[in-house]
C-alpha cells in the first residue's frame, strides 16, 4: 500500500474510440493547449494594436511546421527506438504514442510563422512576442499527456509526490521494483511553465516588453527550468560529453538556448533603450488610415525642452488672411501686416 503518490492513469485511458477513429488522450492534450495557446495570442495581438484574425492566418503555417519540427527533433534526439537494433521507423509518424521536441518545434515552428506574418504584412519579432506567453502556456497543458502515456518520468523517489508508474507498462525502468515512485517531471515542467505564464503577463504589463523582449524572456525562463527538470529523467536519451561533463542532449542544449537568450535579451534591451512605440505591422504593410509605425514619437526640441507643434492653416483664418501675423495701425486698429489698409466700409465709425 503507497500511503502518498500520484497515481498514474490506467492504461485504457491513453485513448478511446468513437467509431472507426482511435482518438489518443495524448493529441488531446496537445490540441487543447495549441487552441488555448491561439486564444491568448489572439487577445494579446488585439492589444499590441494588430487584426486578431492574423492570428489564426499565421497559426495555419506555424503549427504544422512547428508539430513536425517537434517529432523530428525527438526522433534523432532519441534515435534507438527508431534507428536502434530494435528500432521500427515505422513509429517516427506516430505523434500520437509520444515525443515533441519543444526545440524542434520552436526552429521549424518559427521558420512556419515567419511565413505566414510575411504573408499576413505583419513582423514577425511583434507576433512573437503576442505569442510567448501562450506558447508557454500551451507547453504546459500538453505535458498531460505525458501523464496519461506514463511516461516523462524522473528518478525514483520516497517524496510524497512520488509518480506511479504499472509495472507492465513499456516505460517502467528495467530492474525496479514493483511499486516504486519516480519524480512526475512532466508535472515539474507544467507547473514550472504555469508560473512562467503569469511572470511573463505580469512583466509585459508593467514593462511593455516588445522588439523581441517577451520572446526571448520565454526562452530564457522555460530553458532555466528545462535544465534541472530534465536532468532528473532518467528515460533513454542521446548522451553528449563536454568537457569531461556527461549529460543528456538536451540539458545541453537547454544551457546553450539559455545562455543565447539572455545575451540576445540584454542587446536588445540596450538597442531598445528610448523607443516608445513598435508597429506590429512591415513597412507599407500597415491598413489604411492606421498610424502604427516603429519611427520613436519623440519631441522635437524648440530651445525649451517643449514640443513644436505645427500651425493650423485651416481654423480660425479668414479667407485671403493665411494666417499672417498681426499688427496695429496707429489708431490701434489691428491690420494683417504686409496688406493694405482695409477701406472703410459705411458702417466703419471711421467713415
Amino acid at each position: 500500500m503507497i500511503p502518498a503518490s500520484i497515481p498514474s492513469p490506467p492504461a485504457e485511458w491513453a485513448s478511446f474510440s468513437i467509431g472507426p477513429a482511435t482518438i489518443h488522450a495524448y493529441a488531446l492534450c496537445i490540441l487543447t493547449g495549441i487552441i488555448v495557446a491561439l486564444l491568448l495570442t489572439s487577445a494579446r495581438w488585439k492589444r499590441y494594436g494588430g487584426n486578431p484574425d492574423v492570428v489564426w492566418d499565421v497559426a495555419i503555417w506555424a503549427v504544422p511546421f512547428g508539430l513536425i519540427g517537434g517529432r523530428l527533433y525527438h526522433v534523432f534526439s532519441s534515435p534507438d527506438a527508431y534507428f536502434g537494433p530494435d528500432g521500427d521507423l515505422s513509429r517516427i509518424p506516430r505523434i500520437w504514442e509520444g515525443g515533441l521536441g519543444i526545440w524542434g518545434a520552436v526552429a521549424l515552428g518559427a521558420v512556419g510563422a515567419w511565413i505566414g506574418c510575411r504573408r499576413a504584412g505583419v513582423r514577425l519579432a511583434a507576433f512573437a512576442d503576442a505569442a510567448a506567453p501562450g506558447v508557454l502556456l500551451a507547453q504546459a497543458i500538453g505535458r498531460w499527456g505525458n501523464w496519461f502515456n506514463q511516461e516523462l518520468f524522473g528518478a525514483p523517489t520516497d517524496l510524497p509526490w512520488g509518480l506511479e508508474i504499472d509495472a507492465d507498462n513499456p516505460n517502467f525502468p528495467a530492474g525496479a521494483d514493483p511499486g516504486t515512485l519516480f519524480h512526475p517531471t512532466f508535472l515539474y515542467e507544467s507547473l514550472w511553465n504555469l508560473a512562467g505564464v503569469a511572470l511573463l503577463l505580469l512583466l509585459d504589463r508593467k514593462f511593455k516588453l516588445r522588439g523581441g523582449l517577451m520572446f526571448w524572456l520565454y526562452a530564457a525562463y522555460y530553458t532555466a527550468g528545462r535544465v534541472w527538470i530534465e536532468a532528473l529523467r532518467i528515460d533513454d536519451a542521446e548522451m553528449i560529453t563536454i568537457l569531461g561533463v556527461t549529460q543528456r542532449l538536451n540539458v545541453w542544449t537547454s544551457v546553450l538556448v539559455l545562455v543565447v537568450s539572455l545575451a540576445i535579451f540584454a542587446y536588445l534591451s540596450v538597442k531598445q533603450r528610448g523607443v516608445t512605440e513598435h508597429s506590429v505591422y512591415l513597412p507599407g504593410r500597415a491598413p489604411v488610415g492606421t498610424d502604427n509605425d516603429e519611427t520613436v514619437h519623440a519631441a522635437a526640441d524648440n530651445g525649451s525642452g517643449t514640443d513644436v507643434q505645427s500651425s493650423d492653416t485651416s481654423a480660425g483664418t479668414e479667407p485671403g488672411r493665411a494666417n499672417l501675423p498681426e499688427t496695429k495701425d496707429a489708431s490701434g486698429t489691428p491690420a494683417s501686416a504686409g496688406l493694405a489698409p482695409e477701406e472703410p466700409r459705411e458702417s466703419d465709425p471711421r467713415n
